[in-house]
């Protein structure tokens, strides 16, 4: 190979003779005319050059070696026996030869820019930004560096550099695809969407066809919390191959969050047609059905998974649940009571069975198959409290109560158990008892919405502590901004301090959430009433009553306003 190259050399020289410049001795054919080490070891280069462009690596690296046995003083000899070590995988050798090029020459670049590669591939971030800061240095007209640079700085969560940098790349590149791209990811990581989506935008502008562009502006919509774009932006992608599978994961999962199940169901059902993620999704498929009410779907869905696998309890749980919601509890009945001791989907599927025995009037049977159960599983708290529900549902407050208290050593450290029992305290009028129980919750779990509502509307409802009242309804309300019953205790305390104004702006609230909750409404007539409002509060008393009739507090709350002044 070698010596072709030598005789096409050979050939490629002008022929001597008059009128014609002499040969430089630097090409002279080396078997013969080298004169000199420089001559020598740039020939040298030269072949090493091709060995490699062939991928012949062990012959370049003898070559380069032999090049720096005659020129040892030369940095670009050291860099390129770096890049050929890195090549073949050899990188703390790679990173002895980029060391002594810098070494022999502080202001060649490339070898700086290798180092900051690998020293970024390796996971050394910081190390790789010195590296690539001294490339940068050298010479700003370079693209090649700033870009790695970033994505070390990013990783450093040195964004402000990172951005520095990357503005820097786009302004002596306008067309930067990736400058661009990267500052939308640098910006995004940096909480600053608006900021990322215009860059992700243009990025678009340059290459449409830039689909992680797009993607990544999708996760920005989502992380602004701008689902509605976000879904929009991901259907985009659902035609295209390479990325369908994750863009169809993702899109179904917003829908799903967002409660748009019919949408949900159309792209479920194109992943599987695109056979894409297996039984999962046709798993997905059923209980979107489920979640539609659509149970006969569900069920069918359901019951073709059980012919393909009839040991897979969770979805004969999920058939069962379907008969049950239909109204079949004779067929669903026969699906939890096939799932055995030994499955994890047993538990639930006996909490089934019970609610359906008690659906049936066999209440002694439905007692009896959640006390069989705790018999064989006594630390399930769950099987606990289905007990104590089912109990108090059959107008047994007491024996509910006592289920509890005569378990307590178990769960002593459960916030749910304390929950409960604070919950039965108060309906025994014991509510003093019932306040430390919740403060017995929050000790265990600070941000407890439930019991920190609780709490809150217990010291409301008895007229003490309104300002602490607050302050724990305030905080339930951080928790779950969007719980209408939540929103009218703060309403309710609101109502108690004589704020009326924030008492109403909450109780409104609560209703656009809610709005068939008889003492919700009830709570905003008795606001309008405390402001001499009464045609108002009349209207809200009216809709109460019709919420719930049986209400007769409500018809003696109306009477006591006729008469009285209209609002003015």
């Amino acid at each position: 190979m070698y010596m072709r190259l030598i005789i096409v050399l050979f050939l490629l020289l002008p022929a001597g003779c008059s009128g014609v410049a002499p040969v430089p001795e630097s090409v002279l054919p080396l078997t013969t005319e080298i004169r000199d080490s420089h001559s020598h070891s740039l020939y040298l280069f030269s072949l090493a050059h091709i060995a490699a462009h062939e991928g012949d690596y062990l012959t370049t690296l003898n070559l380069l070696r032999e090049a720096i046995s005659f020129e040892p003083d030369s940095a670009k000899l050291y860099g390129d026996m770096a890049d050929i070590k890195t090549k073949i995988g050899q990188i703390p050798e790679a990173f002895e030869f980029i060391n002594k090029a810098i070494t022999l020459d502080p202001d060649y670049r490339p070898p700086y820019v290798l180092g900051g590669i690998l020293m970024a591939s390796a996971g050394k971030d910081k190390e790789a930004a010195d590296y690539l800061r001294k490339a940068v240095k050298i010479d700003p007209a370079r693209e090649d560096a700033y870009l790695h640079l970033a994505l070390s700085l990013t990783r450093l969560f040195e964004y402000e550099e990172a951005v520095t940098t990357l503005k820097a790349l786009v302004k002596l590149n306008p067309d930067s695809i990736l400058g661009y791209y990267y500052l939308g990811r640098t910006y995004s990581q940096m909480k600053l969407y608006r900021d990322a989506l215009g860059y992700f935008t243009k990025v678009l502008e340059l290459k449409p066809e830039f689909d992680q562009a797009v993607i990544d502006m999708a996760a920005t919509y989502e992380a602004m919390g701008d689902y509605s774009h976000a879904i929009d932006t991901y259907r985009t992608l659902v035609d295209q191959t390479e990325h369908r599978a994750a863009v169809l994961q993702r899109l179904t999962q917003l829908l799903l969050q967002q409660r748009r199940f019919g949408e949900a169901l159309e792209y479920l059902r194109l992943a599987a047609q695109s056979g894409l993620g297996g039984q999962e999704t046709v798993r997905k498929i059923g209980l979107v059905h489920l979640e539609l009410e659509q149970f006969d779907e569900a069920i069918a869905v359901f019951g073709d998974m059980l012919e393909k696998d009839s040991s897979a309890d969770n979805i004969r749980l999920y058939r069962g649940i379907a008969y049950e919601e239909k109204g079949d509890l004779d067929k669903a009945y026969t699906d939890f009571s096939k799932i055995t001791r030994s499955s994890s989907q047993y538990l639930e599927a006996v909490s089934h069975i019970a609610l359906i025995l008690k659906e049936q009037g066999k209440t002694d049977a439905a007692i009896g198959v959640l006390k069989e159960a705790i018999d064989v599983n006594r630390g399930n708290l769950e099987l606990y409290l289905n007990l104590s529900t089912l109990y108090e549902s059959v107008n047994k407050p007491q024996a509910s109560l006592d289920i509890l208290l005569e378990n307590e050593h178990l769960f002593s450290k459960e916030p749910r158990l304390h929950f409960r029992i604070g919950v039965l305290l108060d309906k025994f009028s014991k509510r003093t008892e019932s306040i430390e129980r919740m403060k017995r919750v929050l000790e265990l779990e600070p941000k407890d919405a439930q019991a920190l509502n609780y709490l809150g509307y217990s010291y409301a409802e008895m007229g003490i502590h309104l300002e602490e009242a607050l302050k724990y309804i305030q905080q339930a309300v951080a928790i779950r901004p969007r719980d209408a019953f939540i929103l009218d205790s703060l309403g309710w305390t609101y109502f108690k301090l004589k704020r009326y104004d924030d008492a109403v702006e909450a109780l409104e609230e609560a209703i656009t959430l809610v709005d068939d909750d008889s003492t919700i409404v009830e709570h905003l007539g008795d606001v309008f009433a405390a402001r001499r409002a009464v045609k108002r509060a009349m209207k809200q008393y009216q809709r109460a009553l019709e919420l719930a009739p049986e209400r007769k507090e409500l018809v003696e709350k109306m009477h006591k306003l006729k008469g009285e002044q209209s609002e003015k």
